[in-house]
């Protein structure tokens, strides 16, 4: 029903700054809660920043408070995460998550996926 494509991650210095990408197809994509989650080698995956469907509110682990933004455009169906001031804990690989309609902290309340892109952060 809704497809997924993350883009935009690479190897970075940290205290540098990216900004990865999502693009969604699908009718539907404005009645979703968007999100991007991270899972790191042997780890969870966990929440980073999740918005409304029409983006009016946003929500951040407080891991990445201050220092991430998350935005979308529903008119070209594209999801992005500002990462700002990047860290070595930082690295994983990140996930662009749907979920129809509500917000939800927790990876497995989240209906599509996209294949992930990975961030790596040097110091």
């Amino acid at each position: 029903q809704l497809q997924l494509v993350e883009s935009g991650g690479g190897l970075v210095q940290a205290g540098t700054s990216l900004r990865l990408s999502c693009a969604a197809s699908g009718r539907a994509f404005k009645a979703y809660t968007m999100a991007w989650f991270r899972q790191a080698p042997g780890q969870e995956r966990e929440f980073v920043a999740a918005l409304t469907p029409s983006g009016d509110k946003t929500y951040y682990a407080d891991s990445v408070k201050g220092r991430f933004t998350i935005s979308r455009d529903n008119a070209k169906n594209m999801v992005y995460l500002q990462m700002n001031n990047l860290k070595p804990e930082d690295a994983a690989v990140y996930y662009c998550g749907a979920r129809y309609y509500g917000v939800a902290p927790s990876a497995h309340e989240y209906d599509y996926w996209g294949q992930g892109t990975q961030v790596a952060v040097s110091s």
